[in-house]
């Protein structure tokens, strides 16, 4: 048959099907098109969709827009791989009756259309479902001896006839869009999650002695009280010696030092291997089964890099770049060197051999209970290995998430994300200004990037103290919580933020006596400690669905360009949350901040209430409200609108 029906513009779709979209159980996947064909005839379109381990389709019509534009949309329930499609046919009886209206109405001979119209009518019978092939044989018998065009009119416009014409498949014209489009659907914790990053040494009481998986696993309840529920673990297992950096970097080590946790591998093994200061596998697994009994994740560090003492360099030397004199290159980043860690040489012959050992670790711990893995520089790994290494290990556990460690190029950080991690890192980190916000946000909250890109904002990393936490104190610290915290569903901070540690490497993002080469104890009840606030935060964002989600972000306007203003709301508008922050930690500033009406579901002019749950306040607002904050008092509202006045 010749094809008339053109399908194209179909959203979201990865730029035609050359990866997948994701989204998460119970998130509505909306879906539009262009559909249309030549001549004037009407059509009809459905959505199909189903699980990608599934036969049959589920069918969900298509509301036509404007200018020939569909759209539909489905839930997916299950945390496994789905697909969907879409279907356009013409409407033949809809197209018959449009015109069939309009010659009744000009009063032209309508006898031979009617007559059109009756064998469509006997043509569908035989598709018709029994109650409704009832309906249509009634209105044939009807229509047969009639020559009074109203009276026909009256019978074949009836709703229930049109409704059980739409319902009858016929489709022999029916046209599908190909190929058909992969959905990722991950668990809920892939798009909402808060994430605390440790280093297990440092978990004990005793300087220079390294913490253990019992100390780290006493600190559980703390972490879980400020209201996390992801336990990120920087590397755990054996450290090499050759090489080994000690305090500050320093390029010789000092009898004690326990080195980079980065520079993976000794005698004692390499990356299935627990290094034997923080205890064995049975007292991490002891540790994972803990921070599950208290509603938190373990998230665990896969860094492909090997310190010179691992087993693999004599095992697989062929795993390593080599240089001319035989000797094997370390790691660099120029300027920075890492003498202690040997990249992997993913250019090897025995490429099949080194991926599958790669893949065998990650299925190690999984089978040790971890489900989240933070992958450390995946952005100088190919990104085809990537591909393959997530699609094998989310074949059989789809539940399982992967982080992108990639600060690197914005293209290189969307392929990753394109290629299946689940969520990435992103620059939040080094945008403060207003202008710098809205601009990064509006790019990540719109399709296409939002449907494969879900970043993490971490406030801080062992790697990154940004200038204005390091200058800023407490109120920077809060003020950079708070962005993080209800900007995105998924942010995180490494263990120190809380207490405010600011003290850098001058002229550096980097802390001063870092923790990524010494054992740190830490007073975690130190006066100065923002503890409260941060579980306050958790508090917040878990009780209020609406910041749970990423698209619905919204920026407002502000007089002022210190004071940025968003929204958040769920669909329905049931839950709205306006947020304005002070962007500047040293002054208070005041604006007007203009929020329409439609934001928070009141008509023009109408006031509502606001709580603010940071402090309790109840405000009352509109279209125009007066807006001061000091960062030493509170750098933020948060308003929970409650109704209206």
């Amino acid at each position: 048959m010749v094809g008339h029906i053109i399908i194209e513009g179909v959203t979201p779709c990865g730029e035609c099907g050359r990866y997948p979209i994701k989204r998460v159980v119970g998130e509505a996947c909306i879906v539009e098109a262009d559909v249309f064909r030549d001549g004037h005839q009407l059509l009809k379109a459905s959505l199909l969709w189903r699980r990608a381990d599934a036969e049959g389709f589920n069918e969900v019509p298509m509301q036509a827009l404007a200018n020939d534009r569909w759209r539909g949309q489905f839930v997916p329930l299950d945390n496994v791989p789905h697909i969907f499609t879409i279907e356009a046919w013409t409407d033949r009886f809809g197209s018959w009756l449009s015109d069939f209206i309009k010659k009744v109405h000009a009063g032209k001979a309508v006898r031979g259309d009617l007559l059109e119209g009756i064998a469509l009518l006997r043509d569908s019978n035989g598709y018709a479902q029994a109650e409704d092939a009832e309906l249509i044989l009634r209105a044939i018998a009807q229509l047969t001896p009639l020559n009074d065009a109203t009276a026909a009119l009256a019978i074949v416009t009836q709703p229930e006839l049109t409704q059980a014409m739409g319902r009858a498949l016929v489709r022999p014209d029916k046209t599908r869009y190909e190929p058909a489009v992969r959905v990722i659907v991950d668990r809920e914790q892939a798009r909402f999650s808060a994430w605390y990053e440790i280093f297990v040494r440092s978990q004990g009481d005793q300087p220079g002695h390294s913490g253990t998986f019992a100390q780290a696993e006493q600190r559980l309840p703390a972490i879980r009280d400020m209201g996390f529920d992801v336990v990120y673990l920087t590397p755990i297992h054996p450290i090499g010696e050759t090489n080994r950096k000690g305090a500050g970097n320093s390029l010789h080590a000092r009898d004690g030092d326990p080195g980079s946790p980065w520079a993976i591998g000794n005698q004692s093994g390499g990356h299935t291997s627990i290094d034997p200061a923080l205890g064995t596998i049975e007292d991490f697994d002891r540790f994972v089964a803990a921070a599950n009994r208290l509603g938190m994740e373990v998230a665990l560090d896969f860094a492909i890099q090997c310190s010179p003492d691992h087993p693999w360099v004599k095992q697989h030397p062929q795993w390593f770049q080599h240089r001319p004199d035989g000797s094997i290159k370390y790691a660099e980043n120029p300027p920075k060197e890492y003498q202690d860690i040997y990249p992997i040489d993913f250019d090897t012959s025995d490429y099949e051999a080194l991926r599958q050992e790669l893949l065998n670790i990650v299925r190690y711990w999984i089978a040790h209970g971890v489900r989240i893995f933070r992958v450390d520089n995946p952005h100088t790994k190919p990104v085809a290995f990537w591909s393959w290494l997530i699609a094998e290990v989310q074949t059989v556990r789809p539940d399982v998430i992967f982080l992108a460690e990639a600060f690197t190029r914005p293209k290189m950080m969307m392929a990753l994300a394109k290629a299946g991690f689940t969520q990435s890192y992103s620059y939040f980190t080094w945008r403060n200004t207003k202008v710098e916000l809205t601009n990064y946000l509006s790019e990540l909250t719109q399709p296409a990037v939002s449907d494969f890109f879900r970043p993490n904002f971490f406030a801080n990393t062992p790697d990154i103290l940004s200038p204005i936490l390091q200058t800023g104190g407490a109120p920077a610290f809060k003020m950079r919580l708070i962005l993080a915290a209800t900007l995105s569903p998924a942010y995180g901070i490494y263990s120190g933020f809380e207490l405010c540690e600011n003290e850098a490497e001058p002229g550096t993002e980097e802390y001063l006596a870092s923790e990524k080469y010494q054992i740190k104890i830490r007073d975690w009840n130190r006066k100065g400690n923002i503890k409260e606030f941060v579980a306050l935060i958790n508090q917040i964002r878990n009780a209020n669905p609406a910041l749970r989600e990423f698209t619905n972000l919204r920026f407002l306007t502000t007089d002022s360009e210190d004071i940025i203003l968003y929204a958040k709301a769920t669909a329905d508008l049931g839950n709205v949350i306006l947020v304005a922050v002070n962007l500047d930690p040293f002054q208070a500033h005041y604006c007007t901040a203009f929020v329409p009406p439609e934001v928070v579901g009141v008509a023009p002019g109408q006031r509502y209430r606001v709580t603010d749950l940071l402090t309790g306040a109840v405000y009352e607002w509109g279209d125009r409200n007066y807006v001061r904050l000091d960062p030493v008092i509170e750098p933020a509202h948060i308003l929970r609108v409650d109704g209206r006045l």
